[in-house]
């Protein structure tokens, strides 16, 4: 009997980005062997989602430059492909932020998005973990050349817990995806064709499933957004919190966005890139409806510890990690903001008290988050109001995600 020839699984390919080589295995994309890297490399991406088969090549936003397409064949890629949906070769060299041309053309690609993108940003409860938003304030133009009329559509009830905005739509198909992956009962769809493309239901039906939820969380915009949280408060004001239960329908792994005793919403645990995390076997681990949506306070939870957030995000910038030292200024507290911050999420009965101790004040900055620390001595909150007296000095945590 011949000897059974063993293959050996293929050798990693090596593959530059912007100056920066890593080996990756065959098969891998760019964008993913970029995210390797870390995030000053990667290019950013509105359609392509990692846990759901078949997305991504949609929006454009990952379009990178090929220098050199392999060692085998070091010549250019004549035009920028999307990283997403583009593997790596060996001896490949991608240029991402160190292209002009790179740049030049995601900056279009943004004006294109925003051309019928409303200026929702003030009351959108998106505003502040919203991808098109990051991309706006990078790539985006500050005026609009565009003269033509523009989609304009009613905002619609498409079920008992989300609330469709398709004006704020970039089409990415995520909510499709997920949809089709997580349960088998989809009833929703894209629409028409072209320009007059657009997300609905199909005839009298509304979406219920037990993991509709999940939609809003992959939603890159606020088209798609959580009927239960609506207008209840910005996720800055929030402080997430990783918790579990005991569910028979999922995983029962969340964050909590809460502010005191009371919880404003939960969502699925997601990594820096915006992504549900995986369990430890790997697998999503995407949340039930129940959990989402009925289970609003702390008691109903095991809390385990803050979340970690990306520490330039405007979620991060708004928990006050400092600890109160006897001879430092506030203005390192604040960082450059108004001291009336200070005043803004606390209760107007407690701070406008003379010499009250930051245990008692309520909202995301209590006293736990000055490590118990009073006010220096001689001074008060009211001095706060002021923006003068008050002994402060900021700390540079190594974790962004404790407050």
């Amino acid at each position: 009997m011949a000897e059974e020839i063993k293959k050996e699984p293929p050798a990693n390919f090596k593959i530059t980005i912007d100056n920066i080589t890593i080996e990756v295995p065959p098969g891998t994309t760019i964008l993913n062997a970029a995210r390797m890297i870390g995030p000053e490399v990667a290019p950013p991406a509105m359609c392509y989602y990692s846990k759901l088969k078949d997305s991504g090549g949609k929006c454009r936003t990952c379009l990178v430059e090929v220098a050199a397409g392999s060692t085998a064949d070091p010549r250019p890629m004549p035009k920028l492909v999307a990283s997403c949906r583009t593997n790596v070769m060996d001896g490949m060299v991608v240029k991402n932020v160190t292209s002009e041309k790179t740049l030049d053309a995601r900056k279009g690609v943004v004006e294109f998005l925003l051309i019928n993108h409303p200026l929702d940003c003030p009351i959108c409860d998106q505003a502040g973990e919203c991808h098109l938003q990051d991309l706006s304030y990078e790539h985006g133009v500050v005026q609009t050349r565009y003269e033509f009329k523009r989609r304009a559509f009613v905002r619609e009830d498409i079920g008992p817990y989300i609330q469709l905005h398709m004006t704020r739509c970039i089409l990415c198909y995520r909510c499709v995806y997920v949809a089709d992956q997580l349960t088998d009962n989809r009833v929703h769809g894209i629409l028409d064709r072209g320009d007059h493309s657009d997300i609905s239901t199909y005839i009298s039906k509304a979406i219920e499933n037990d993991f509709s939820g999940n939609m809003i969380d992959v939603c890159p915009v606020g088209a798609l957004t959580d009927r239960t949280f609506r207008f209840k408060n910005r996720v800055w004001f929030l402080k997430p919190m990783d918790a579990h239960r005991d569910c028979d329908k999922c995983c029962g792994k969340v964050t909590l966005w809460n502010r005191g005793d009371e919880v404003y919403r939960v969502t699925t645990r997601k990594d820096q890139w915006g992504e549900v995390q995986n369990d430890e076997n790997g697998k999503p681990m995407w949340i039930c409806n129940n959990c989402r949506f009925d289970k609003k306070q702390t008691s109903d939870w095991v809390i385990e510890k803050p979340t970690s957030i990306n520490r330039h995000s405007v979620i991060s910038a708004n928990h006050y990690q400092v600890k109160v030292m006897p001879h430092d200024p506030l203005d390192k507290l604040l960082n450059g903001r108004s001291p009336l911050l200070l005043m803004d999420i606390h209760e107007e009965s407690k701070v406008n008290q003379q010499d009250v101790h930051l245990d008692e004040l309520f909202g995301p900055a209590t006293g736990k988050t000055f490590n118990g620390e009073p006010l220096a001595t001689g001074h008060n909150v009211t001095d706060i109001k002021e923006g003068v007296g008050a002994n402060t000095q900021g700390t540079d945590s190594t974790n962004p995600g404790t407050h």
